[in-house]
């Protein structure tokens, strides 16, 4: 099949004009911020910064980071680069921890959001012909509204079926012949879960592509995820900060996501030194947003670890990659002074033949940390044989061990007694009094 491309003359854009517009919207937006956001001029004018610095790209460094303190310290206006007149809504984060995120958007912030969106659905073979059904959650979390309004220009006959109520989730995908699929991976999983108990095989399920993202999901686990669906699942990346899912999304290639870098310039910097590392290095992501109005954030950190590669993509598209996140620098776990990612631990469960539906429980006992994996079974798996328990546990503990470099206890529990997640999975509890 030829590749497809929603907006072909940006997407294969030479990389001379790709720097060309991020040059004049950078200068653009610096302009932007320090003359609508009191809060972002401050930080320029501590570091000693103003506008008539930067001249393009290459003096972005020059530039002070925001982090997500800093948004929740202006909560909720402080960061508003427009009059609330003009802007037509709010998206927000799921505020876990401390205050929520509250990110805003005039109509134009929304049109160029749901462009990326259609360049996700496209990129993963969508067109007018699809039904593309958005089991995201709807409201203020934005994984629904983004896709909903890209399925929509696309084309795509939309059903914004939101999360949850699986059964009938599967009863549209099978009545209204769904063929694209846009939900959490850890979702996608348990529908497949679901489909299998029911009884259906990959070749009654008319899906043929699903669009995962909002969570850290490996590679073993899209295999798994597309061995039960009899799908291609892509990858799509974003944050409520920067507009929402559609900042990067995946390709035929499957082995990395196009940052839409029209609109967001990538850098990946050392968390600790904050040092801008060259392509090919691992480091935390910084997304710099050029051309949005309401909510316009610069030098942002996301947390994210990954590496940016520009190497050419047989895909056809030119812009920049970014890996799968490869876990946070804020969800890093240090256990025993060793860094440990819920992503790598996923990674010898699937190894394994585990389903993705686990729980890492940390604590600390006598000055010491401890870690302990609750791994469910599969239903073929489950037995009351201790013996055959223990040496699937030792085994894991033995590939736990091999892939982290410390010791873990594992539980194996029965089928189905995790709580399954119908947005983004709960994966660790940390009960370290730290």
């Amino acid at each position: 099949m030829a590749e497809r491309y929603y907006q072909p003359e940006i997407e294969t854009a030479s990389r001379e004009q790709i720097k060309q517009w991020q040059d004049e919207r950078l200068v653009k937006q610096v302009h932007h911020v320090w003359n609508s956001v009191p809060y972002y001029r401050r930080k320029m004018e501590e570091k000693g910064v103003t506008p008539d610095d930067i001249h393009g790209t290459e003096d972005l460094y020059k530039l002070p980071f925001l982090s997500k303190a800093d948004l929740r310290e202006a909560y909720p206006y402080g960061l508003l680069g427009e009059e609330l007149k003009n802007c037509v809504r709010i998206q927000s984060t799921s505020g876990t921890t401390g205050k929520r995120v509250v990110a805003f958007y005039t109509q134009a912030d929304i049109d160029l959001w749901e462009d990326c969106c259609a360049r996700a659905i496209t990129a993963a073979g969508g067109t007018n012909e699809d039904v593309c059904q958005i089991s995201y959650g709807y409201g203020l979390f934005p994984g629904g509204p983004g896709l909903n309004g890209g399925s929509h220009k696309v084309g795509c006959l939309t059903v914004p079926a939101s999360s949850g109520n699986t059964e009938r989730q599967i009863m549209f995908i099978r009545d209204l012949n769904a063929t694209i699929l846009c939900c959490t991976p850890s979702y996608a999983a348990y529908i497949g879960e679901t489909m299998k108990e029911m009884g259906l095989t990959p070749d009654q399920i008319p899906l043929k592509a699903g669009i995962f993202g909002a969570e850290a999901w490996s590679e073993e686990m899209r295999q798994d995820i597309q061995k039960t669906l009899g799908i291609k699942a892509y990858d799509i990346y974003g944050l409520t900060e920067l507009s929402g899912p559609g900042v990067a999304f995946e390709c035929s290639a499957q082995n990395g996501m196009h940052i839409n870098e029209d609109h967001f310039i990538p850098e990946v910097i050392d968390p600790v030194t904050e040092e801008v590392l060259p392509d090919g290095q691992q480091g935390e992501l910084v997304f710099t947003a050029i051309d949005k109005q309401a909510f316009p954030l610069l030098r942002y950190r996301t947390r994210d670890i990954c590496v940016l590669s520009r190497e050419k993509c047989p895909c056809g598209r030119t812009h920049v990659k970014m890996s799968k996140p490869r876990g946070r620098s804020d969800d890093m776990l240090i256990i025993r002074g060793v860094n440990v990612f819920p992503s790598q631990i996923e990674t010898v469960l699937l190894n394994q033949g585990y389903p993705a539906n686990y729980q890492i429980i940390v604590d600390r006992v006598n000055h010491t940390d401890t870690l302990d994996v609750q791994v469910e079974m599969t239903p073929e798996m489950f037995t009351d044989n201790l013996g055959e328990i223990e040496k699937r546990q030792k085994a894991l503990v033995d590939g736990l061990r091999s892939m982290l470099g410390l010791g873990a206890k594992v539980t194996l529990v029965a089928p189905k007694s995790i709580v399954r997640s119908e947005g983004k999975a709960v994966r660790v509890i940390d009960k370290r009094k730290i």
